[in-house]
């Protein structure tokens, strides 16, 4: 609670300071139409409090729960949007500042006509923050499930004839728990049946902390089915380590809990071990490992050298494994059988922009290889963004994604 106390004060204080700009936004308004506005904003400013107060006592209890996101989202935007207004009233007084120490060493030449910088600085401000907080929006109500289909052709070396042109599809990343729309996520598994695909691959997280996320959408992801199987791995958010009250002992009864949803799903769960793909007579190898990482301190659990013990270094191999940081810590340096490895984890942090080709994203510095494809040598590794959402629930920029390979 003292943690959110501090944070709420120094929200406060935000608060304050962006009400120094709005005053100079609104100030050609007089009487009771100034008032009202005055009023307003800290209506406003009360509604997000309100809002963070609603998550924080609901978001144990249900945190699947509409209203919560709901309030969720709107605090988070709201915030954003102070965020980014106070960053121009804070440039103006540092503008301030330093004609104020000039004026020791300057005459002053007095004000000069037009508007005035604090004004333009001030209402520039409040058009680039609601701005942005529009667009946050759209990302909650549009975004949040605008899925893309992404195709790509894999080209493994000495791949069997047979296995020439299967459709392989990737998803990753589903954190249940955080889904609002039971409706859209249908769409999205619409759009992966669609693609008939040979086999499919889910790289990691299908829950946010508890396997019962997963309870009212069985029936949905348990339609994704393939001819040779569907393949899953743990991500970091699949061992329940994030509730509040987790202890070391609950680890297995959680990972049962997440075994068991894989199970009703139909879909074949690695944990740290591989399963032969056969096709007239030639093999592929399907490896999969729990969670291994080599950023942000999360646990490893994966055991590479443990789930491909046993394959054939001439058989063609494709790897599953969560975090994107285990190709270049590890696979490159150790494994040069692995051909190719299927990741997700950063989501894109859901924020960015990508546009002929072109793409960035504040997560590229933290994790080098964050979205799409990569290649050292022969082998490649691809981080898909994500078919769910974490936290903010929305996107904006990066969109969720259905990827299609066609293996060559």
């Amino acid at each position: 609670m003292k943690r959110f106390a501090i944070f709420l004060g120094i929200v406060f204080l935000l608060n304050l300071y962006v009400f120094q700009g709005y005053k100079i936004v609104i100030q050609s308004f007089e009487g009771k139409t100034a008032l009202l506005l005055k009023i307003g904003y800290w209506f406003l400013v009360g509604l997000g409090y309100a809002a963070f107060a609603y998550t924080v006592s609901h978001f144990r209890v249900n945190p699947m729960a509409f209203w919560t996101k709901v309030a969720l989202s709107y605090f988070f935007i709201f915030f954003v949007i102070q965020l980014i207004w106070g960053v121009f009233v804070a440039l103006d007084d540092i503008v301030r500042l330093f004609q104020w120490i000039a004026s020791f060493f300057t005459a002053n030449t007095g004000q000069t006509s037009g508007i005035s910088r604090k004004s333009f600085l001030m209402k520039s401000g409040a058009f680039i923050a609601t701005g942005f907080g529009a667009a946050l929006s759209y990302g909650v109500i549009r975004g949040s499930h605008n899925y893309q289909v992404i195709n790509h052709t894999l080209t493994i070396p000495n791949l069997p004839e047979q296995f020439k042109g299967l459709k392989l599809l990737q998803i990753s990343d589903i954190h249940s728990g955080s889904f609002w729309s039971k409706e859209a996520v249908q769409k999205g598994i619409e759009l992966v049946k669609a693609q008939e695909a040979d086999m499919v691959f889910f790289t990691g997280d299908i829950v946010n902390n508890d396997a019962s996320e997963m309870d009212d959408y069985i029936d949905a992801f348990a339609q994704i089915t393939a001819p040779l199987g569907v393949y899953a791995t743990m991500g970091n958010h699949d061992y329940g380590e994030y509730v509040p009250d987790f202890r070391p002992e609950h680890l297995p009864k959680n990972i049962a809990k997440i075994q068991e949803v894989h199970d009703k799903l139909g879909w074949r769960l690695l944990m740290n071990e591989h399963q032969m793909i056969e096709k007239d007579g030639a093999q592929l190898a399907v490896v999969g490992i729990e969670n291994w990482g080599d950023k942000m301190h999360f646990k490893r659990y994966g055991d590479l050298n443990k789930a491909i013990t046993g394959v054939d270094k001439d058989i063609p191999t494709l790897l599953l494994s969560h975090d994107p940081s285990h190709w270049r810590s590890e696979v490159l340096k150790e494994y040069p059988q692995v051909d190719a490895m299927f990741s997700g984890h950063t989501h894109g942090m859901q924020f960015g922009v990508e546009t002929g080709g072109w793409k960035w994203s504040p997560v590229k510095y933290v994790y080098p290889e964050w979205a799409g494809i990569y290649k050292e040598g022969h082998q490649q590794l691809y981080v898909n963004r994500g078919f769910g959402y974490l936290g903010f629930p929305g996107r904006l920029g990066i969109w969720p994604e259905i990827t299609v390979f066609e293996l060559a």
